[in-house]
């Protein structure tokens, strides 16, 4: 439990109140609460009585208090019960926020996908004030998307279903190894369908287990090697369990994480050593089959150092490997820069942020909470920078293990300045940059805010420099191959935010930079201590763009990286 969840269990209060056409009063009660828990700058372990709290009354606490010990809230699941399931659903539709929804909801029984469809064609809607046909109209083709099964997940949806497959598979004793295979584990950015390779000695009884998956909504096939199966679980996905012996395990592996072009290359090369690589193994002429305990004796079979997945794209890896390639490491990872706390918009406290990157076993990490532009976030003036950079001097003394430094995520306002002076920014270990605004400008009005940044001499890294949301938001008019150039002159690090929402900057850029010699950063932009778990899959992306321990910013060590922070920019 932490205060993020609590703000959220408000706000959905306040929404399904909305909903329901309560007392408006009643309403904003629950949004003040949410709001004044947002401001405050401690934990949900350092709050010991909310209705201390302005805007928090005593049935809120209440609330609140029951919530954190129990997980559970018997006002919101009245409140659900008294709301048509098939109105939340709506709030997705551009446009259409809880006041308009409660209204179509009261006034026309718009109770659905269908009946708000219904009152769209017959001009009901329409009729109503506040409601003009041009909106109505983006109103029915935004449902009608809806409506469809996309062709492919952006590659955070599927995240959360691969890790409970994971969770499951590993609980089942008759499986002695498994994976994910095709594009996930290439770490596409988007993904189709998912696929599992299981090595067990017991198919029957491991495709019964598959089959009593809760999460299943069709099952496509059932037999002994492969199960195949459509869930529902948030989104509809299909998923293939291959279920082979455990020595076929490493060659079914590489077979079916493809990709299709690196898999035709490796026959190639296969057949010049007069061999046949399959699913099975590896063939020679006598029809000997040769199998491997792992990928990296598969590769080694042909004379190649191991491929990561992340890598296997095209065929032209296979060409471009050489022995002394060194892919960047999770554990050669020394701290992470970019992370928020309950000054801003963070889930824990200072403390509880620094006690988690000492558990990482990280030598400095960085604070960069927003600042004051970003209203929505509760961004630090000044004022309030000075007072935490006061206590993370106070906490430095107390923890020996790490090296907290005092930074910020500061904006890049749409006018082209910054969103502190000079003064503040000298005093401050480390300065993050990064645009939250204004994404429609054009490409020269981008590239001017981001040269402003480049070129302050207090700013150490652009954080997601591309601004995109995979499969939510495309990147903004910025021209990346200029903005690697304007840092390689300026000595300004670019992030590779970490967050699988982003991965941001992506591999193509990735490699440009490495050619430049701009230090990467890999960030998890962590708001909540579990995020800080993003910082592997930052490093995956960092191998599909194949970075080395030496294009990495925060593999330094603690003395070089400060160093580095202290020189570079003077």
């Amino acid at each position: 439990m932490n205060k993020k969840k609590i703000i959220n269990l408000l706000e959905t209060i306040a929404l399904y109140m909305e909903l329901k056409g309560e007392n408006p009063f009643k309403i904003s009660a629950f949004r003040k609460a949410a709001l004044a828990l947002e401001q405050d700058e401690r934990s949900l372990s350092e709050i010991d009585d909310f209705t201390k709290m302005s805007g928090i009354g005593k049935s809120t606490a209440v609330i609140i208090q029951n919530y954190i010990e129990t997980g559970e809230s018997k006002e919101l699941e009245s409140l659900k019960k008294e709301v048509p399931e098939g109105l939340v659903p709506l709030l997705k539709v551009p446009g259409l926020g809880g006041k308009k929804l409660s209204r179509l909801y009261q006034e026309l029984g718009v109770i659905d996908q269908a009946s708000l469809l219904e009152k769209a064609e017959d001009g009901s809607i329409s009729a109503l004030k506040g409601f003009g046909q041009k909106s109505v109209d983006k109103m029915v083709e935004a449902i009608q998307e809806m409506g469809e099964r996309p062709d492919r997940y952006p590659l955070n949806d599927v995240l959360r279903v691969a890790k409970s497959l994971e969770a499951y598979l590993a609980k089942i004793p008759e499986i002695t190894r498994f994976s994910h295979a095709g594009s996930f584990r290439r770490l596409r950015e988007t993904v189709k369908d998912l696929d599992f390779v299981v090595a067990t000695e017991n198919p029957e009884v491991v495709a019964k287990q598959l089959l009593a998956l809760d999460m299943i909504d069709q099952v496509i096939a059932a037999g002994n090697t492969k199960v195949s199966v459509e869930l529902d679980d948030g989104i509809k996905i299909s998923v293939d369990f291959r279920m082979v012996a455990p020595g076929e395990f490493v060659s079914t592996l590489h077979h079916f994480t493809g990709s299709k072009n690196h898999n035709i290359r490796m026959r190639q090369i296969a057949k010049q050593q007069s061999e046949k690589i399959n699913e099975y193994g590896v063939e020679d002429e006598a029809g000997n089959v040769k199998q491997f305990e792992t990928e990296e004796a598969f590769f080694a079979h042909f004379n190649l150092p191991f491929l990561p997945p992340e890598v296997r794209r095209d065929g032209t890896e296979i060409d471009r490997i050489q022995g002394e390639t060194r892919f960047v490491q999770l554990a050669d990872i020394k701290g992470d820069l970019h992370m928020h706390t309950t000054w801003s918009d963070g889930a824990y406290s200072l403390p509880e942020m620094i006690e988690a990157c000492i558990a990482k076993g990280y030598e400095y990490m960085v604070i960069t909470d927003h600042g004051q532009f970003l209203r929505v976030a509760n961004g630090l003036t000044e004022e309030r920078i000075r007072k935490q950079q006061a206590e993370i001097r106070a906490y430095n003394e107390q923890y020996s293990e790490i090296e907290i430094l005092s930074g910020v995520e500061m904006d890049i306002l749409p006018d082209g300045t910054l969103d502190f002076e000079d003064d503040l920014l000298k005093d401050l270990d480390f300065v993050i940059a990064s645009i939250h605004s204004s994404f429609s400008q054009s490409e020269e009005e981008i590239m001017k805010r981001l040269q402003t940044a480049c070129e302050n001499p207090y700013v150490h890294l652009i954080a997601h420099p591309t601004g995109r949301v995979i499969g939510r938001r495309d990147p903004y008019n910025v021209n990346v191959e200029a903005l690697i150039e304007m840092a390689a002159k300026t000595g300004t690090a670019l992030e590779l935010n970490a967050n699988p929402q982003r991965l941001d900057l992506t591999a193509k850029y990735l490699e440009l930079a490495a050619e430049q010699r701009v230090p990467i950063a890999i960030n998890t932009d962590a708001h909540d201590t579990t995020h800080l778990d993003f910082m592997e899959i930052g490093v995956r992306a960092a191998t599909k763009g194949w970075l080395s321990k030496e294009n990495i910013l925060n593999t330094m060590g603690k003395q070089d990286f400060l160093a580095f922070i202290k020189n570079n920019r003077s």
